[in-house]
């Protein structure tokens, strides 16, 4: 009996040691009209899951065990060591999220919260990823672009400004080169999608402006999206979503600041939607003030089934 049960714990501990892959698609369906509510509509996607940490865990490999990056769990824990949480706490893992518009676009990448989203089949399905982006200094910018090469085993050419520090203008493939093994060039000069050989960079600050995948995510992006798509860069920490009839609301923090009031902002975009006097003012207020990015229910009246309210700073 103790041999099975050492096996099983030396299995699950190398399980979580290991990356996953992205999940399938999500279904999803936009709503009929920009204002009101769509019953049909379904822009939530995903769900909540729990974890109990153990020994040995830290916030940045779960974060990649489970396709997130590290700041949409590190916001949710703040208090924590992220590489000494505490054993025998249960976490709230966010693999729920709320799917931004794409107006006609294949490949929206959002990063008011640091996720690329690939939509299918005349948008009834969608991928989601997270991504790591530009530094305050070299901000990953918004914008519509096109896919126009794609790369394997990508060289790195090194902005001006960093050659003196790497003696070189062109870094070559390998295990120094920041590129990964794919690369998506958009048509926004040598910026693209890629890889990365920092994956702890991934849901992070961390780029001169390309936008980072974890490897196995781009490894399985890559080959599915042709030359010729459409990428657009969006900045919507605030979103509003649709899942049974009831109203979403998930906000992230500001982290280009470029929101004056998180709070007038959010109400704006209620008010625009047609759903000011639909919603329960005192939840919008709570995810505000939060800005944890986890989408919450925020519809008057009781909440729905798979509306209930979270804790998740608690360990």
């Amino acid at each position: 009996m103790q041999t099975v049960s050492r096996f099983l714990l030396v299995w699950l501990i190398v399980a979580l040691a290991q990356p996953v892959m992205a999940a399938d698609p999500y279904n999803i369906r936009f709503p009929a009209s920009p204002e009101g509510v769509d019953p049909q509509a379904l822009t939530v996607v995903g769900a909540i899951q729990h974890y109990r940490i153990k020994k040995g865990d830290d916030l940045l490999d779960l974060a990649r065990h489970y396709g997130l990056g590290y700041s949409e769990l590190g916001v949710l824990y703040r208090h924590w060591d992220p590489f000494l949480p505490p054993a025998g706490a249960e976490m709230t893992i966010p693999t729920r999220w709320i799917v931004p518009n794409n107006h006609g676009n294949q490949i929206i990448v959002n990063t008011g919260e640091m996720r690329l989203y690939y939509y299918i089949k005349n948008n009834s399905q969608v991928y989601t990823f997270p991504i790591g982006m530009g530094v305050l200094d070299f901000r990953t910018p918004q914008g519509k672009f096109r896919v126009i090469e794609k790369k394997v085993n990508p060289a790195w050419h090194i902005p001006k400004s960093l050659q003196a520090k790497y003696g070189m203008a062109v870094m070559p493939p390998g295990g120094e080169n920041p590129m990964g093994d794919f690369k998506l060039t958009l048509s926004w000069g040598d910026y693209g999608i890629h890889g990365t050989a920092m994956p702890l960079g991934v849901g992070r600050l961390v780029s001169h402006g390309c936008t980072r995948m974890y490897p196995e995510h781009i490894k399985q992006l890559f080959p599915i999206v042709p030359v010729g798509t459409s990428v657009e860069y969006i900045y919507e920490p605030a979103k509003i979503g649709f899942r049974q009839g009831r109203i979403y609301l998930s906000v992230h923090e500001d982290v280009y600041f470029k929101i004056r009031s998180m709070i007038l902002h959010v109400l704006n975009l209620l008010e625009q939607r047609g759903l000011a006097d639909q919603v329960n003012v005192r939840k919008v207020m709570q995810a505000v003030e939060e800005q944890n990015g986890l989408p919450v229910d925020v519809t008057r009246g009781a909440a729905g089934a798979d509306g209930l309210a979270l804790n998740p700073s608690s360990p």
